[in-house]
């Protein structure tokens, strides 16, 4: 899965993203709308980490995202 497939996806993926970072509103998940840069800029707001930090986190989560979706696109369980 890329940024793409998020923006593509993101009334589906704001879900888990606001699990794993609950710091993040409702305000800031329609905000960012899957977008990459607004959800890195949000991410170094919200929890004060430097931009390499949210890039890392925010592209982690995709990445286990993707993960998750062909487990599950595969039939295969968690």
């Amino acid at each position: 899965m890329n940024w793409d497939q998020i923006e593509g996806k993101w009334k589906q993926m704001r879900g888990t993203a606001k699990q794993k970072w609950g710091k993040l509103t409702d305000d800031d998940l329609d905000y960012i709308s899957g977008s990459r840069d607004r959800f890195v800029g949000r991410l170094q707001e919200r929890y004060g980490i430097a931009k390499e930090e949210a890039q890392t986190q925010a592209d982690a989560w995709l990445e286990a995202e993707g993960a998750t979706e062909t487990r599950r696109s595969s039939g295969g369980g968690a």
